[in-house]
């Protein structure tokens, strides 16, 4: 698996956003030899379903390319993949659970969260629960009785909205 590049990875989200686009998440794969650079990214703001498109991942990947051709960090033979986040969108930052209160979700940790025996809790985003600093937050999750769970950001390895699908009637 390749290494994070720290210079690529200090500078990427601010040429991102420059490009008018929100980076959600990173991924490094591939070979040190042979990275490849996975995005996932996101229209400032949107919703489920209503964010970036194919389109706008082909230009900001050839918008990135000239850079980490340059780069004297990248080898010579790297590929990067640009995404939308897609309809179970994760959700790493503070904004993101802000942002998508009222919205089903799934958060995955170590080990319990919250008091429960369960690693894994789904229910209806809350929102957040500021916390000291920016890195010190607590998630809310309201489950299906109605009781809102306060989990540690710290204690979440992954989180990400739930599709549902809607029936046509």
């Amino acid at each position: 698996m390749a290494k994070p590049i720290p210079e690529i990875d200090a500078e990427l989200e601010a040429r991102v956003e420059a490009q008018g686009f929100e980076l959600v998440e990173v991924e490094w794969a591939g070979s040190d030899r042979r990275p490849i650079l996975r995005l996932r990214v996101d229209l400032p703001d949107s919703r489920p379903g209503a964010g970036v498109t194919v389109a706008d991942c082909a230009r900001l990947s050839r918008e990135l390319e000239p850079w980490l051709d340059e780069h004297p960090s990248v080898p010579e033979r790297y590929t990067v993949e640009v995404s939308s986040p897609g309809v179970e969108r994760p959700l790493n930052r503070r904004r993101d659970f802000q942002r998508f209160a009222g919205e089903s979700v799934v958060l995955k940790g170590a080990e319990p969260l919250a008091g429960t025996r369960s690693r894994r809790l789904e229910g209806e985003l809350a929102g957040v629960e500021e916390g000291a600093d920016q890195e010190h937050y607590e998630v809310l999750v309201r489950r299906k009785g109605g009781d809102v769970l306060r989990i540690p950001r710290q204690d979440i390895e992954k989180a990400h909205l739930v599709f549902r699908w809607k029936d046509d009637e």
